[in-house]
């Protein structure tokens, strides 16, 4: 029985790990169109010799869709406007919590979809949203409208009454904790 099966399917799966790790470390969600197409044409490479094709063949296939990878995405940092025409730009789907019906049907999504995808980030109503947009990944860009945002410490800070830098256990909030005692004379009842 001929095992060359065996030592070629591990040299392809090895050699196509190798070669996706040197295209770069974007996940399925980020890729591009582009991206997506020359995975899968490595993945249909990959398998090719075991069935037909010799080794090298499929190694040497695999490289060159790794370098026109590799030189579409540095033409992307490079030029803007080749980005935006292999990846897309962002298009505003929400703004001023009002659905943009308009760019929704160039998308060809539905507000029911957009309320999956918003629900899954953590926003349970339109509203809230000031902008959103759709990325070319696919993702959800948005910012809250003021009384949504969560708060941050910076309010924290205005809230208290503290200087920029100054941390809440400087603060007067904190000083019976620090020094075990009330800085200021306290009802005993509420003690």
């Amino acid at each position: 029985m001929n095992w060359s099966w065996v030592w070629e399917s591990s040299v392809l799966v090895l050699a196509g790990i190798a070669l996706l790790r040197i295209a770069g470390r974007k996940s399925i969600a980020q890729s591009t169109a582009a991206t997506t197409v020359i995975i899968i044409s490595i993945g249909t490479m990959v398998v090719q010799p075991v069935a037909f094709d010799p080794l090298w063949k499929a190694l040497a296939s695999a490289s060159v869709f790794i370098f026109w990878l590799i030189v579409v995405e540095y033409l992307q940092l490079k030029w803007d406007w080749f980005e935006g025409l292999l990846s897309g730009r962002s298009i505003t789907v929400i703004e001023n919590g009002q659905v943009l019906p308009n760019n929704m049907r160039k998308l060809r999504i539905t507000v029911d979809q957009l309320e999956v995808r918003l629900r899954q980030i953590g926003i349970s109503n339109i509203g809230d949203v000031k902008t959103a947009t759709l990325e070319p990944n696919g993702q959800i860009g948005y910012e809250l409208m003021e009384s949504a945002r969560p708060v941050t410490i910076g309010d924290l800070e205005r809230i208290f009454g503290l200087k920029p830098g100054m941390s809440l256990d400087q603060s007067v909030l904190f000083q019976e904790v620090r020094q075990n005692h009330h800085p200021t004379p306290v009802n005993p009842k509420l003690q």
